[in-house]
């Protein structure tokens, strides 16, 4: 039986895209039963035009509720506020203002259940010169410093990955999981708030503290510029990461490995500043022993060495990865397709998000129905104000 600690617990989203679907498919596979208002008949802009087929739509949002309501009527708004006191937690990630002009705003929706926990994510928060500005996942990494720190030294380079989008979410699952366990101790309405840019410097720690401890900006290389770091190819042909650390063990390991205790002798690389400083000099001798060797000769000898390293692993390959699949981390669809499972196990046991992704208006009729009778929706469907599943 898998552990869902937030059975109980529902959650009204107002919003799209990704940071705050991603956040609360967090909570919807800790228990917590997510509603989500979406536009009648299209829904949110991130369906892609596939409905729930869309396998980004699905990643962030199987096991959720799909409620469709016109927020750009006064009935439609009526209809959400009516429902706020039927549940525990709002989130909108609209832009600063909207919900507020709405009459969904915070102290809106403290009036309607004094314990509420309310959410809002934003680009660059509520207040500020930059407030109003549209933010994605790339205006995120580009203000929070990251796209400086990646590739080297003369042109910035973008990643493939949604690093801002997926630390913001993870930081708002955060903040409303402390602000419910805040409640349960005080019975107390939160505010939490956090926005892409606030999020963001939770991985650009590392610069930011290295900025201060240099005077200056961090020097823009294809790794830490602290860290003796290698990406190396095999005789083989596929690539290894290795990571050295600050521990001398590990260096003097990855020398044995090499059979090159000459290295650790080295003046130039026997200790880590002298590494430090010429760490330049050093990677065509790493990188020269390690085209002597295939990679499952190096897979064996640095496993026996205790060096820390790791295949530079192909988004193929890491679904099909035994360490993968022994940590259940994939969670296979009937048609083909998979999610990426959440990242915790409680008792051993790793939770599934329940149920598949909502079409638009699946639950528009149930979730209305726990504050109109049958009639007033019908009324509010023929007037084009909700939709259902077709």
């Amino acid at each position: 039986m898998q552990h869902r600690p937030l059975d109980g617990i529902r959650i009204l989203e107002i919003g799209g895209y990704i940071a705050l679907p991603f956040a609360t498919s967090m909570l919807c596979a800790l228990g917590a039963e997510v509603v989500k208002v979406e536009r009648p008949v299209v829904g949110e802009d991130f369906r892609r035009h596939q409905n729930d087929a869309s396998p980004y739509f699905r990643q962030y949002n199987t096991g959720k509720r799909s409620l469709a309501v016109d927020l750009k009527t006064p009935e439609g708004i009526a209809l959400v506020k009516a429902l706020v006191p039927h549940f525990d937690v709002v989130l909108e990630n609209l832009r600063p203002g909207k919900v507020a002009a709405m009459g969904l705003g915070p102290e809106d929706c403290r009036a309607l259940r004094p314990d509420i926990v309310y959410g809002s994510v934003t680009g660059f928060g509520n207040g500020g010169p930059l407030a109003n500005r549209p933010a994605y996942d790339t205006i995120g990494q580009a203000f929070g410093g990251l796209y400086s720190l990646f590739g080297d030294e003369g042109h910035p380079q973008l990643t493939g990955g949604l690093s801002a989008d997926l630390v913001t979410g993870l930081s708002t699952a955060a903040g409303v999981l402390a602000a419910l366990v805040g409640r349960l101790r005080t019975g107390q309405s939160q505010h939490v708030e956090t926005s892409i840019m606030e999020a963001v410097s939770v991985l650009a720690a590392d610069g930011i503290s290295q900025a201060f401890e240099l005077g200056a900006d961090p020097t823009r290389q294809s790794r830490h510029p602290q860290a003796q770091n290698f990406c190396v190819r095999t005789a083989s042909g596929e690539f290894l990461a290795v990571h050295l650390s600050s521990s001398q063990k590990f260096w003097q390991a990855l020398c044995r490995a090499m059979d090159r205790t000459d290295l650790a002798a080295d003046p130039r690389f026997a200790e880590y500043r002298p590494r430090e400083a010429n760490y330049h000099e050093l990677v065509p001798l790493v990188a020269a022993e390690f085209e002597r060797r295939t990679f499952d000769e190096w897979e064996k000898v640095l496993t026996a060495e205790d060096v820390p390293f790791a295949p530079v692993l192909s988004m193929t390959g890491y679904v099909e990865h035994e360490q993968v699949d022994w940590l259940r981390m994939i969670e296979p669809q009937d048609d083909g397709l998979a999610l990426v499972r959440p990242p915790w196990r409680f008792e051993g046991e790793r939770p599934d998000r329940p149920g598949a992704a909502p079409r638009v208006g699946a639950d528009t009729r149930s979730v209305a129905s726990e504050i109109y009778s049958a009639e007033q929706i019908d009324e509010l469907l023929a007037a084009g104000v909700i939709s259902v599943e077709d």
